[in-house]
């Protein structure tokens, strides 16, 4: 068993490019550059579910959504289903949170000692009326998703994680002075950069409004969006509710001065592990549990299968990570058996599921499959990635599906589900995918879940009411 702490930083919302160890023209992240220049930047990361509550209940357990039945941001994990945290805690191993977690309740058994200032979902159901989902059913996404302002300011997810970070670095400080010299695993989760699209000054002003590139793919330039993708959008449209191009313009430098935000929250607490004399023997990993679009297509927020809402960086460095890059598609679930394989305990996780530390030592040939799926706000069916070597496909129930060469496209720019020439991949592809999950059974599964859910809290008009509007309320301050 190794000997070193762990420590396991995860943000919401970080887009995957949007780091400058990833090659991003603009994003400026020197403390998370700082991280991959000393260990291991895994290229091709991805989340198992583009939207925070189903994704944390993957990430917790190392099993799939459809596994968990976790569906949406109304299902939060509660513990029943063992993760790696009851793993740790069944060897003894100290194991505490400090930040978003966005589970259930905190009294739940989820598999910490100690939850130190938890944001869980709101009032313990978290956002029911996004549950419904039938298309003649559901209704559009209540106020403006992005926020009633957006610029440069401050926010209480702001305050939120200077709260968590300053926490995190007393933690570190008190752990170095305990006689107990044990290894210990430390979760964290800082909110930045989630919306409302709010960053403080400083930060803010790294990203002039007058030099920011125009998004990708804009429909407004002829560009036009996948049936599903525009059913999926039309819940709850952000691009469309910008009072200027101006406002668009902050909405972007905002979403990029919040990445610098994080940035400098990760550096702080990387800081005191190195005062506290704990950096050469801790293994730190920084992850996201999705994306951002951005703007890109039109879109803003996650929920879908593209690469800017479905990919997630994902960092590791401690003693034993060999330095570089490893280009080995990986997942969440992944990172879930690595946290207990960490420790040398076991993990029931997803079928295929591997320690990151043992990829990066070995990497696997390039046709390792990962795999993602939706069932979530705005969905009028169910949604599911296959990545595959060069091949990424999206399947979508009662829809056409998607196909790109991310070798030859990696902005995702040509749809080759079409062409007869792909025919044969997409045919290769869906059959992976069927060995993973039957569609059509996952997606009334999905369904029925959730209009059980939605009876259980009394009907539609009932379940309208219940959960946040949009981002989730921040925990009380602590001291």
């Amino acid at each position: 068993m190794t000997q070193s702490n762990l420590l396991v930083i995860m943000s919401d919302e970080h887009q995957a490019r949007a780091m400058g160890c990833a090659g991003h023209h603009l994003a400026q992240t020197p403390h998370l550059d700082a991280l991959a220049a000393r260990g291991t930047r895994f290229t091709d990361a991805y989340t198992n579910c583009p939207i925070c509550v189903p994704a944390r209940a993957s990430f917790a357990t190392g099993q799939y959504v459809h596994q968990t039945r976790m569906w949406d941001n109304a299902m939060p994990y509660d513990g029943s289903i063992p993760g790696w945290g009851h793993a740790l805690q069944a060897k003894d191993i100290a194991v505490e949170s400090i930040g978003k977690l966005h589970y259930r309740a905190e009294e739940d058994p989820a598999g910490f000692d100690r939850e130190h200032m938890p944001m869980m979902v709101a009032n313990g159901v978290g956002m029911v009326w996004a549950s419904i989902r039938k298309e003649d059913e559901r209704v559009h996404g209540k106020g403006r998703m992005l926020g009633d302002y957006i610029g440069p300011g401050g926010s209480k997810y702001i305050d939120y994680d200077a709260s968590i970070t300053e926490r995190t670095k007393q933690w570190i400080r008190e752990r170095a002075r305990l006689p107990d010299k044990r290894p210990w695993c430390l979760y964290v989760g800082l909110v930045a950069p989630h919306f409302p699209l709010v960053a403080p000054q400083a930060f803010y002003d790294l990203y002039p409004t007058d030099r920011l590139p125009k998004p990708k793919l804009d429909p407004r330039d002829g560009y036009q969006r996948h049936p599903w993708v525009e059913k999926q959008n039309a819940f709850m449209d952000s691009e469309s509710k910008f009072a200027d191009e101006h406002e668009r313009s902050r909405a972007i430098a905002a979403y990029f001065g919040l990445c610098s935000w994080l940035d400098h929250n990760v550096g702080e607490i990387i800081d005191a592990l190195t005062a506290a004399g704990l950096l050469e023997n801790t293994t730190v990993i920084y992850t996201s549990d999705h994306g951002d679009n951005v703007g890109a297509r039109g879109l803003w927020g996650k929920s879908n299968l593209y690469l800017e809402s479905v990919a997630v960086p994902l960092i590791m460095a401690g003693p034993g990570v060999p330095a570089g890059t490893c280009d080995t598609a990986v997942s969440l679930v992944d990172l879930s058996k690595t946290i207990a394989s960490h420790f040398g305990v076991p993990l029931d996780a997803a079928p295929g599921a591997r320690s990151l530390r043992d990829i990066a030592r070995n990497p696997e040939d390039r046709d390792r499959v990962v795999f993602s799926e939706y069932h979530a706000a705005g969905a009028v069916s169910g949604a599911f990635m296959l990545k595959k070597g060069r091949w990424k496909y999206h399947h979508y129930v009662g829809f056409t599906p998607e196909l790109f060469d991310l070798d030859c496209d990696p902005e995702e720019l040509n749809d080759l589900a079409a062409s007869p020439t792909h025919a044969d991949v997409v045919v290769a592809m869906e059959r992976e995918l069927r060995a993973i999950c039957n569609p059509e059974e996952i997606d009334a599964q999905a369904f029925a879940d959730q209009a059980r859910l939605i009876e259980r809290h009394g009907g539609r008009e009932a379940a309208l009411k219940l959960g946040a509007p949009g981002a989730t309320p921040t925990p009380e301050m602590m001291p």
